[in-house]
């Protein structure tokens, strides 16, 4: 039967991948790489990098595949979405479909399959509207969370309470609900319009690259200066991955 690795490769550092992501990728027989298109080339090559890094098992082949553009004209969110992966889960199947009967192949994912990652959820699409037969695994990889708190040197939660993980889209509609939010795919800066200027905040981009940047302090204070400076950074990079925390409160308040 055909395999499929999905593997965690942490958030930009080669460092992160993990000894288990090592010995799944010279399972494979073949490493599927996404190219996003203009702009985000660097994206591909920090996955190339990883490959000449890490594979040493002779005959593993490195496979370079289009990830089409989400497209949001006259679709809800979830539309387009649903329509996008059902775009990349046809890809999926003609590179699973290439594989010999008893092959292997490796899907290199940012951060972990697990945390807002769509690899798994469109692997199994696949399995259910496609007659290929094959199975997967998932390999664990560094969260952008974990990166987040380790740069800032910072524990995610306050002793005792919960942690949120949500979009820039809920915080936008919801507001800061929890002590410490963690807020990730935010493309409107929703921080900037929380009505709570004593929060602190705890933001990063490209984290784990040589092109990190890390900012903190109080929300009212620096929310401006985070703002100029991310939009800075994406008209020079082309492209942005960034997350924050946002933290109300004290370690040990009722």
């Amino acid at each position: 039967m055909k395999h499929i690795h999905i593997i965690g490769i942490g958030t930009g550092n080669p460092e992160h991948v993990t000894i288990q992501a090592i010995n799944a990728m010279n399972a494979a027989d073949v490493v599927f790489l996404p190219v996003k298109g203009t702009g985000k080339e660097e994206l591909a090559e920090i996955r190339r990098d990883i490959c000449e890094r890490y594979l040493t098992r002779p005959g593993v082949r490195i496979l370079e595949f289009a990830v089409p553009q989400r497209q949001t004209a006259e679709r809800t969110y979830p539309q387009s979405v649903d329509a996008w992966h059902g775009e990349i889960a046809r890809i999926y199947e003609e590179l699973i479909a290439g594989l010999p009967d008893d092959g292997s192949g490796a899907f290199l994912v940012w951060g972990d399959p697990s945390l807002y990652d769509s690899t798994i959820r469109i692997i199994e699409r696949v399995r259910q509207e496609a007659t290929l037969d094959f199975d997967y695994s998932v390999v664990p990889g560094i969260t952008s969370i974990q990166a987040l708190a380790a740069s800032h040197k910072i524990p995610v939660n306050l002793v005792g309470k919960p942690v949120e993980i949500t979009t820039g889209r809920r915080l936008a509609r919801e507001g800061l609900t929890t002590d410490s939010t963690i807020v990730m795919l935010d493309g409107e800066q929703a921080f900037a319009k929380i009505d709570d200027p004593d929060a602190e905040i705890f933001w990063g981009a490209y984290l784990g690259t040589g092109d990190e940047i890390v900012r903190s302090g109080r929300l009212g204070d620096i929310a401006a200066d985070i703002l100029a400076l991310r939009a800075e950074a994406r008209q020079r990079h082309g492209w942005i991955m960034d997350i924050y925390l946002l933290r109300k409160g004290r370690d040990f308040e009722e």
